[in-house]
């Protein structure tokens, strides 16, 4: 008489404790992660004597220490930048553009892009800066 032993099934593994890992990855990114458009070049903004935090969201315009610029962390030229302001100021009138220019920056290559901005008719135009240290 030939006797069988019953097979044991094999217990297929869950992938529930992988995707609780990587939403538990996704969510942890997204809370580290920079929100803003950084800059194709190096811009380290002038210091702060006093101010209040940035609102978030609008427009960042990124200007080089040489001039050069930047939409949303796109580097274009100054038509570019002028022609994007426009096309979202006229979705959105009360659009928060943000002017990040390097500390050493010439005032001559900030001030007529300001004054364009303002031309197309931005009414919330702001220069960042960097808060200064405490003491």
């Amino acid at each position: 008489m030939k006797l069988r032993r019953n097979r044991q099934r094999v217990v297929p593994e869950t992938i529930v404790a992988l995707i609780d890992v990587v939403f538990f990855l996704l969510v942890f990114f997204m809370l580290i992660g920079r929100m803003d458009a950084s800059s194709p070049f190096e811009v380290a903004p002038p210091l702060a004597l006093s101010g209040a935090d940035m609102p978030a969201g609008g427009v960042t315009v990124s200007i080089g220490q040489d001039g050069a610029l930047a939409l949303d962390g796109f580097a274009t030229d100054r038509a570019a930048v002028l022609a994007g302001i426009s096309a979202r100021l006229d979705v959105s009138p009360q659009l928060l553009i943000r002017i990040n220019a390097h500390k050493d920056t010439a005032l001559r290559r900030v001030m007529p892009l300001i004054s364009a901005i303002e031309a197309l008719g931005a009414q919330n135009v702001a220069l960042v800066v960097t808060p200064a240290p405490l003491p």
